[in-house]
């Protein structure tokens, strides 16, 4: 009997401090997928890892740049392809900054690029000096375009200088063909509000654009939405755009 409780006693003190094979280690994406993985290997460039509801398939790699965190089985972490030093404080507990559209946690220059639509709507000073230059015209007008982003920095709190190239086309819907094209140069929160001004030239002259906007991210993609307001000519253009735009390598 006497055997049979040391025995006992070892198992109980066996299981309390051995390591739990079921451990399993937490990887984050950078769409905000949570996977529950066994971590096997990480190259420069990769993360290789097992499922842990299927520990005997295959060997799954996925790129360091869409990896936004580990969160290991002995509660440490990292965040994707930066080293841990970088970003990590002291508590692993501590929360970090929340990976917003087009802002992996990654050394690498970031690019978006995707369709822009919405309208223009001209107050009566620039509409008048629109109608000098291309004719009759009403006060409201559809847009079309694209917009290319690149990502320049991105600090350790979360907030991320861009630039943004956004050709346009307007008034469609009236027959027309204006052009106009934006570059900005701004910043994004470590949320997804973003501002930014740069110049703007169209048939009736070069300004200056002020943007403010945020983006929405589902499934993978980016959802942009953006207000921009074009002062000058005794009035202003105020524009409403959005659209959807992925990642580009």
């Amino acid at each position: 009997m006497n055997q049979l409780l040391r025995l006992a006693l070892l198992l109980v003190l066996a299981a309390l401090f051995a390591h739990p094979a079921g451990a399993q280690d937490l990887l984050t994406r950078t769409d905000g997928t949570e996977i529950q993985v066994k971590v096997v290997e990480i190259t420069p460039d990769l993360v290789k890892y097992r499922r842990t509801d299927n520990p005997d398939g295959p060997l799954i790699s996925v790129r360091k740049t869409e990896v936004f965190r580990i969160r290991y089985a002995n509660g440490t972490q990292e965040l994707g392809s930066l080293p841990a030093p970088a970003y990590l404080p002291p508590n692993p507990g501590l929360s970090y900054p929340t990976a917003v559209p087009g802002d992996e946690q990654t050394a690498e220059p970031v690019h978006l690029s995707g369709p822009r639509l919405g309208f223009t709507v001209l107050t009566d000073g620039v509409l008048s000096h629109a109608r000098d230059q291309v004719g009759s015209l009403n006060p409201f007008l559809t847009q079309f375009g694209w917009q290319f982003e690149s990502r320049l920095f991105r600090l350790p709190n979360g907030t991320s200088g861009l630039v943004e190239f956004v050709p346009l086309v307007g008034g469609l819907e009236q027959g027309l063909f204006i052009p106009s094209v934006s570059g900005i140069l701004g910043l994004r929160g470590p949320k997804g509000f973003e501002f930014g001004l740069g110049p703007n030239l169209t048939p009736i002259g070069a300004d200056i654009v002020l943007a403010l906007g945020t983006s929405f991210r589902s499934n993978g993609i980016n959802f942009p939405v953006n207000l921009a307001v074009v002062p000058g000519h005794g009035g202003a253009r105020i524009s409403l755009l959005f659209g959807f735009n992925s990642r580009r390598n």
